[in-house]
């Protein structure tokens, strides 16, 4: 009778792994990755307009104050101040435009052909702009001496644009020492008590009429907390974040069930953009703590995932709490979040949120920074709503 019953659990097992492999498709394979390229490349995001704002102010201080080392009087100040606005302004606001596009389309490329391309276009837009203003503000000199100025000035925006590059770099690697590693570790290790605890009694009433409904609840479970025990510095790919929303959000579907109804619109999802682990189902888990869970009729939760602008935009939306005092919780989770999304993305990071028509919106944007290499296809998550 005991090799019988182990048999019998043992095939019961067996047969629960195939459906879960069925369910979840390739994704669901904790190995079916090797993520070798969560390094950001080195060019800024010169389209996000808080970037170009600070390289903006910073370059045009510099300037001011080159121009008044260079000058011994405050009216030579200014016009040594105008013959330097006339290269640098041109310079600098080319560059940003064309470094915009340019870092989207070399993403994932060798790191010294991002350098390459930081610093020569910044030098090249450099070397039209003297080429051009030269003859009016030196007409006297000889073609050597001027090819000699323009490329001088050339390879000075060149020195600078490294700099700031690099100040950029160390700026972002700076938001991100031990404390805030602490920080990161237990924001991503939280994971409420009462979600464990509702599904372990889902899973007892179970047991009696739905053996292999429990055994499945079961197997997700094991999937969240093995993320959670993750690396929190690690990025993984958006597709693998989706999945285990899936699985947390099938979990709690069958504790309430039709109270909890959910819509995906992740047509145009980019599976292989890179995030932090565990930055999305905090949000989804609080939609349903804060919009479901406190209602007593049903309730539909909304998530679109879609890129704009070189970034990734998530729209999760959720009924307004009913209880007034939920908010609080609410915000507080947002908070935690918004830092996550602070420390690992600098500004290029952001969280907002907005109450419309009875609905509670949190839209996370970050930058499409994608995974250099899959031993995989993606799977088709359409086909696990």
């Amino acid at each position: 009778m005991g090799d019988e019953a182990g048999t019998e659990r043992r095939s019961r097992a067996a047969s629960g792994e195939s459906r879960r492999e069925e369910a979840a498709g390739p994704a669901a394979d904790p190995g079916r990755r090797v993520t070798d390229g969560a390094q950001a490349g080195p060019l800024p995001d010169f389209c996000s307009s808080r970037i170009a704002l600070r390289v903006f102010i910073v370059v045009n201080i510099a300037a001011l104050l080159g121009a008044g080392l260079l000058a011994t009087g405050l009216v030579e100040t200014w016009w040594s101040l105008g013959r330097i606005i006339l290269i640098v302004e041109p310079t600098l606001i080319l560059s940003m435009v064309a470094l915009c596009p340019v870092r989207r389309l070399l993403a994932g490329a060798d790191l010294g052909l991002q350098w390459l391309a930081g610093v020569g276009i910044p030098a090249l837009i450099a070397a039209m702009a003297s080429a051009i203003v030269a003859p009016n503000l030196h007409p006297a000199m000889f073609v050597s001496e001027m090819a000699f100025w323009v490329a001088a000035r050339a390879a000075f925006a060149a020195a600078v644009a490294a700099a700031i590059i690099e100040w950029l770099r160390l700026r972002t690697k700076a938001l991100q020492p031990a404390q805030a590693e602490g920080r990161l570790q237990a924001l991503q290790a939280r994971i409420r008590p009462h979600f464990l605890f509702n599904s372990l009694n889902t899973v007892l009433g179970l047991m009696r009429s739905d053996v292999r409904q429990a055994e499945r609840i079961l197997e997700n479970l094991s999937d969240l907390f093995r993320v959670f025990m993750r690396d929190s510095r690690e990025l993984i790919p958006l597709d693998e974040e989706v999945l285990l929303c899936k699985e947390y959000l099938s979990i709690e579907q069958l504790r309430m069930a039709e109270r909890l109804q959910v819509q995906w619109r992740i047509e145009d999802m980019p599976g292989n953009a890179l995030l932090p682990s565990l930055l999305l189902q905090p949000l989804i888990e609080n939609a349903v703590h804060h919009g479901i869970e406190t209602r007593s009729t049903p309730g539909e939760i909304a998530i679109a995932i879609g890129t704009t602008g070189g970034l990734v935009r998530v729209d999760i939306s959720n009924p307004v709490p009913e209880l007034a005092n939920e908010r609080s919780g609410n915000q507080m989770a947002l908070s935690n979040v918004r830092e996550r999304l602070r420390l690992t993305f600098d500004v290029e990071g952001q969280l907002d949120t907005s109450v419309e028509n009875g609905q509670f919106r949190v839209t996370v944007l970050f930058p499409y920074r994608k995974e250099r290499r899959q031993r995989d296809g993606r799977s088709n998550f359409n086909s696990h709503r």
